[in-house]
């Protein structure tokens, strides 16, 4: 463990109560997707938004969750013994009577095959960043670093601020993943100045569509979008995803081109739909309505190659 001396940082979040501390749900190394090179990427538990097509719904809320992975359970009953609130049913199919679960973990705490398992830790800022340090050889050999992402890992600007500091100070490539909905205020002097790759995905253009889907209307990420792009000392990547039915329609791609090309953006990534949302909905036991994965509700080539004629896609 290296010595890290956050000396001059106010590390505010470490006294704060548990319960309104961020929480990792989970910190992924050595992936090829989320920034030049090879990066670790810590996954924030909390987001504003709703997406009824979520793919990471375990990081939505900000609380600790208790997921159950059926294929992993010997039905040892250890965690039933361990349960403190009859919150353990061996007659339900998820195991957990969430009603009765005070999310405390005892029961993944007693679980030898982590069938059950505890989503979101606290990490303190400094100890945090020791983990992301030790691929400091593979960043250096790669061009890689740390990418923050969610969840809306902008819901801790201040948290952010002592990571990020900390890792720049140790010459690290710094990126982030938002969707867009933040307070721009809060972000722009304690979060943005260390942070060299902003990754901003693209949902739904229309504001009322957007509520429909997403919980919230889409006004603070388009100004955000903007303030963003007039950043001179920010690399600014758009992401798209295409989920059939929601946002491939002509008419969301035309407004996001149209409004994109007035920008000056002259790049976008266009996503495919990543389907497990659902599956890991499940394991919360959450009921999520699978998104459909009709090949016709997606635009062709060709079609793509129309709107976004003024765009070069990634």
């Amino acid at each position: 463990m290296i010595g890290i001396n956050p000396e001059g940082i106010n590390i505010t979040s470490a006294r704060q109560p548990e319960s309104q501390r961020p929480l990792i749900a989970q910190i992924r190394r050595h992936r090829l997707e989320d920034g030049p090179g090879i990066r670790s990427v810590v996954f924030f538990k909390g987001c504003p938004l709703r997406c009824k097509f979520c793919h990471n719904p375990e990081t939505q809320h900000a609380q600790m969750e208790l997921a159950f992975y059926k294929a992993d359970c010997i039905d040892c009953k250890m965690c039933l013994d361990a349960c403190n609130y009859t919150a353990i049913d061996f007659k339900i199919a998820d195991r957990i009577n969430r009603q009765n679960c005070q999310r405390c973990g005892a029961c993944a705490e007693t679980c030898p095959t982590s069938a059950l398992r505890k989503i979101g830790k606290y990490y303190k800022p400094d100890q945090l960043v020791n983990i992301l340090l030790k691929d400091r050889s593979f960043y250096e050999h790669s061009g890689g670093g740390v990418t923050l992402s969610g969840g809306e890992c902008l819901l801790y600007p201040e948290y952010l601020k002592q990571i990020l500091s900390l890792l720049s100070k140790q010459g690290i490539h710094l990126a982030l993943q938002t969707s867009g909905y933040f307070d721009y205020s809060s972000c722009e002097q304690s979060v943005f100045p260390f942070v060299s790759l902003v990754y901003f995905d693209l949902k739904i253009l229309d504001p009322k569509s957007h509520a429909i889907q997403t919980g919230k209307d889409n006004q603070r990420i388009l100004e955000n979008l903007h303030l963003l792009l007039d950043r001179k000392d920010l690399e600014v990547k758009l992401r798209l995803p295409l989920i059939p039915g929601v946002t491939t329609s002509r008419a969301n791609l035309e407004g996001w081109a149209q409004i994109l090309t007035q920008a000056g953006v002259r790049s976008i990534e266009l996503l495919p739909n990543n389907p497990i949302g659902p599956l890991m909905a499940k394991h919360l036991g959450k009921n999520v309505s699978p998104i459909s994965t009709d090949a016709e509700a997606l635009p062709n080539e060709q079609t793509l190659k129309t709107i976004f004629r003024d765009i070069k896609r990634l």
